[in-house]
């Protein structure tokens, strides 16, 4: 395996972990009966327990590592490609669109594990990722857990490019006012500071997206009553991602989309910056640093 897969593997499953309780509160903003239904003292409660704090970890563990280590062989391996082919280097379209074609190539991880984790974080009474997979396959096969793939492919191809294009412009404007400084790779505060700052722009761009995506995709199946929509579906039929976006329009207009920014905003300045400094240094102990460009395949 290329360094750059175990860098994104490693540095993706540290960012779950340390992210998690942060994500748990995200994905409860942006369920409506979190909101409508719930005491303040009943939602701290549901912090109590040391489990309620990993609630849904085992599945963005297990599949966000893989994901990360997708992300980052595709994006590198695609920018080197496409400056290659334009004759071009380092340039932020290029490592925009890298970005964009690096998150696409995460969907086929991205979808089933952000499916399983919300089911599991808003589960109750608490259940297990595994459970919760084994109900999925059991109903609905294979393709009920790729429920909510068109907008998770959207927002996971907007988000990334989005992602590596912040990183490389906040990357190049500090080294461009300290000229003179050490090896970015090696100046740990400068890579926390733009991988946070990467993180937060990430969810600022695609945060809209999120919130259609985590309501579509935690419909249960069955003549039940969903969570996020308050209302019995059909066996047959559940809603689609622009329904879904109406409906939650209807429900409090554009202010829902943005439920829950705050919260996220700070769980993805603290995971992203762990995680860039985790990724570039193992990539530096790899003998990739920064400063030596991949070669395209």
């Amino acid at each position: 395996m290329s360094a750059d897969f175990w860098a994104g593997y490693i540095s993706g499953a540290v960012g779950i972990l340390i992210g998690n309780p942060l994500d748990l509160i995200k994905v409860r903003l942006q369920a409506r009966d979190a909101i409508l239904t719930q005491t303040p003292t009943s939602y701290v409660r549901q912090f109590e327990s040391k489990s309620a704090l990993v609630a849904g970890t085992a599945a963005p563990v297990l599949g966000y590592g893989a994901l990360n280590a997708l992300l980052f062989v595709s994006y590198n391996r695609s920018e080197a490609a496409l400056n290659a082919a334009f004759n071009t280097q380092h340039s932020l379209w290029a490592t925009w669109l890298a970005g964009a074609i690096g998150g696409l190539a995460t969907w086929v991880v991205s979808t089933p594990t952000e499916l399983i984790k919300c089911r599991a974080q808003l589960s109750s009474p608490p259940e297990s990722s595994w459970n919760i997979a084994k109900h999925v396959l059991k109903t609905e096969g294979i393709r009920g857990l790729y429920f909510g793939g068109v907008v998770t492919a959207l927002r996971d191809s907007i988000g990334y490019g989005f992602y590596f294009w912040s990183y490389e412009l906040s990357s190049k404007w500090i080294e461009s006012s300290r000229p003179n400084a050490s090896a970015f790779s090696q100046d740990a505060a400068k890579v926390l500071l733009c991988g946070g700052l990467a993180g937060v722009v990430t969810w600022a761009s695609i945060f809209p997206l999120d919130v259609i995506k985590t309501r579509v995709q935690t419909q249960t199946f069955g003549a039940e009553t969903t969570p996020l929509l308050g209302s019995p579906l059909s066996a047959q039929r559940r809603l689609g991602a622009i329904d879904v976006a109406r409906d939650a329009y209807k429900e409090g207009g554009m202010r829902v989309f943005f439920r829950g920014l705050t919260v996220c905003s700070i769980r993805a300045f603290v995971v992203n910056a762990v995680q860039w400094a985790v990724y570039e240094w193992i990539m530096l102990e790899l003998g990739q640093g920064r400063n030596k460009r991949l070669e395209p395949i």
